[in-house]
């Protein structure tokens, strides 16, 4: 890699750092972390196997829950196995365009779940609020259009961030990232040039991806409550309720985790590094685990699936 004027011209090989200021403990920390990935790969697994196996379950809901399963198998599959290798086997060198795919990747992800979860919760509103309606609109193939169009508007928003850094950003101060994982903002304060435009263009993909989604999902279920509250009958206010607690649970845990992360990283010049580094690592691996979790104890049809495999392999 060629140096001019103390800065790194075009560097080829990135090194990440982990958690500084943790570097003591970093080994240890890898094991719940770890453990946070196999639970997550196994959960989102088994919900997929049993939506997969049980016809009754292709309906909207769930098979975006098969969606949400696989974003968060590839979301948190994108971030431990580097992550490991800088605690567990002090392996942090990446290549430099290994580390913008990285990026890509996760950040396409994250923003793929986003739109999930707000297509989940349109879902729930027009089978709440207009059920006879909601088998005409939300059918297979428009589930389809959700899939791709969310996958789509991810990552060629975020592709545009690649192509800002490759083609605007071409000296470093410095090839050392003090993170764990490629991140953007983490990527764009190692130039040694002019970065408004990629910060101005990061926020704009996270006000038009995440700002729209949170926006969306909260007029979904307010509108949700109001006429969830309007229903005469105690038992139908429940069950109507009922449907949409897992969707509300998972939905405060992606965005305050979100927003907490963001926060301390823009604003928080007076908070350790180390706190803002495991916030964006929990803000990756929390979802992916939580999630198979809260839909396995919170919704009945997978939570007896569930059930009746493991009391067959039990029995056998």
């Amino acid at each position: 890699m060629l140096q001019l004027n103390g800065t790194v011209f075009m560097p080829s090989v990135l090194t990440l750092t982990g958690i500084p200021g943790l570097e003591s403990v970093q080994f240890w920390i890898g094991f719940p972390f770890c453990a946070m990935y196999i639970i997550a790969l196994f959960g989102n697994f088994l919900i997929l196997v049993i939506i997969k196996s049980d016809h009754s379950l292709h309906e909207p809901m769930y098979l975006f829950l098969a969606m949400l399963g696989v974003t968060d198998i590839a979301l948190s599959t994108c971030i431990l196995p580097k992550l490991l290798g800088i605690f567990w086997f002090h392996s942090p060198e990446i290549l430099f365009d290994a580390c913008l795919f990285q990026m890509w990747l996760i950040h396409t992800f994250q923003c793929t779940e986003s739109g999930i979860l707000l297509a989940m919760a349109l879902d729930r509103y027009v089978a709440i609020c207009d059920p006879l309606r909601h088998a005409a609109i939300f059918t297979h193939k428009f589930l389809t259009q959700i899939g791709v169009g969310v996958t789509l508007r991810a990552g060629v928003l975020i592709a545009l961030c690649l192509i800002l850094i490759k083609c605007r950003l071409k000296h470093y101060r410095t090839t050392v990232v003090s993170h764990s994982f490629c991140e953007h903002m983490a990527i764009v304060k190692l130039a040694a040039e002019d970065t408004q435009v990629n910060k101005i263009y990061g926020l704009f993909v996270a006000f038009i991806i995440l700002g729209f989604d949170i926006i969306f999902i909260t007029l979904s279920y307010i509108r949700i409550f109001v006429t969830v509250f309007k229903l005469p009958q105690k038992e139908a206010r429940l069950k109507a309720f009922n449907t949409c607690i897992a969707h509300i649970c998972v939905f405060l845990v992606f965005y305050l985790l979100g927003f907490f992360s963001s926060f301390t990283h823009r604003f928080g010049f007076h908070i350790p590094s180390y706190i803002h580094i495991l916030l964006s690592n929990l803000y990756l691996l929390v979802p992916p685990f939580l999630n198979p979790i809260v839909y396995g104890v919170k919704t009945k049809q997978i939570r007896d699936r569930a059930s009746k495999i493991f009391h067959l392999k039990d029995a056998s």
